[in-house]
């Protein structure tokens, strides 16, 4: 949904969002997440202050995502709130152009024109509401460095070295 900014004057305009689960379509190879486990609900709200705009939104879905350990499936539901100013660039900045950005404009996204897609703005925060590491469960056994079995679901008779890779030259020496 592509919104007109210039649109936006004195009063704040709210939008609800339903988006299906088919909606996810990443193009980001082996990414965590893999899809929606339902639709994705959202509220946004913008508001008009100065040059700037400023960007109120809910977003409640359920991700399916891929744990970093043993790589399996796993559902997290995510019920998150965010905030982002918004301000459109009419000027023409030539693309090798360096631009020095001051401290007080760190926190906004630069628009090249008056209009922006709200579901761009719902992916970018779905992505921001991960955590650096997915993790099906807290103590997630993760996957055998040698045979590859999922240490959830059952125990391997491998025999793995403990230590640094490093070290393990070292051990033979005694």
């Amino acid at each position: 949904m592509i919104i007109d900014l210039s649109q936006i004057q004195d009063k704040p305009k709210t939008y609800h969002l339903h988006l299906a689960e088919d909606w996810w379509v990443s193009d980001v190879p082996h990414d965590q997440v893999q899809g929606l486990n339902g639709p994705v609900v959202a509220t946004l709200t913008i508001e008009r202050i100065g040059k700037r705009f400023m960007v109120r939104g809910n977003i409640v879905t359920v991700l399916m995502l891929q744990c970093d350990r043993c790589l399996g499936l796993y559902e997290k539901e995510l019920k998150g709130k965010f905030q982002l100013f918004l301000e459109p660039v009419v000027e023409s900045i030539e693309a090798e152009e360096d631009v020095q950005l001051g401290e007080e404009e760190m926190g906004i996204d630069l628009l090249p024109g008056h209009e922006v897609n709200l579901e761009s703005i719902i992916k970018e925060q779905i992505y921001l509401s991960l955590p650096m590491k997915t993790l099906c469960k807290h103590d997630c056994m993760g996957l055998c460095p040698i045979c590859g079995t999922d240490l959830n679901k059952q125990i391997c008779t491998c025999h793995v070295r403990r230590g640094h890779p490093a070290f393990q030259v070292l051990k033979n020496l005694l």
